[in-house]
């Protein structure tokens, strides 16, 4: 039996879109996967964006669908990617989590896998609460949490600046946005995507 894998993001200058990529990447690996790229719905006008130097970025990801919340519905997993707000997810992604209150009071998403990623300006803007913050929405609509292994050797060490933890990968963006995910960056989330899905898979055997 196949698993369906949904990788669902929000990326404002391309930097978590990089890491859903390769989270998806991780993910097909795994024989019999279904994996589906998604993007929440941008909240911010035009103007907005344009005035934050986003308008480009924005449009290489502009071929990526737009998720509706009743698609959760048809997965055996859910990938989150979202940059790092004050510690929190960004306002994009609560606001689309905000809109499953149908699929809670329904128990749809009970059982299913949920697996969160992250980036921020810093190593220490806030990138591990974002994660564990994002755990609790999932915690309330019954997921079954997936985070970052230490199996994945890449999170250890101090000889570069590095994204990752166990609760899931993640990357540093430098304060302009300057920096984006290191070639270590994306082999934790393509190891956390395939790791996802092997677990999605193996749940799914056993319905």
């Amino acid at each position: 039996m196949s698993a369906k894998i949904y990788v669902i993001f929000y990326s404002m200058y391309g930097h978590i879109y990089k890491m859903a990529e390769a989270m998806a990447e991780g993910a097909k690996e795994v024989k019999g996967v279904e994996v589906v790229l998604r993007r929440v719905p941008e909240t911010l006008p035009k103007e907005v964006l344009e005035a934050m130097g986003a308008v480009e970025a924005q449009k290489g990801m502009a071929n990526i669908p737009v998720c509706t919340v009743d698609e959760l519905k048809t997965a055996d997993a859910l990938i989150f990617g979202t940059p790092t707000r004050f510690g929190n997810m960004c306002g994009q992604m609560r606001q689309f989590l905000d809109a499953t209150g149908q699929l809670w009071a329904a128990g749809d998403l009970v059982g299913k896998v949920g697996s969160v990623f992250a980036s921020s300006a810093t190593q220490h803007g806030g990138q591990e609460t974002t994660i564990t913050s994002f755990h609790t929405t999932l915690l309330h609509l019954g997921m079954v949490i997936v985070g970052l292994p230490y199996s994945f050797q890449g999170q250890m060490g101090i000889e570069e600046v590095k994204g990752g933890s166990p609760y899931g990968a993640t990357t540093i963006a430098g304060g302009k946005g300057e920096r984006m995910p290191s070639e270590t960056d994306l082999a934790g989330a393509r190891y956390q995507g395939k790791h996802v899905a092997e677990i999605a898979a193996k749940l799914a055997q056993s319905k």
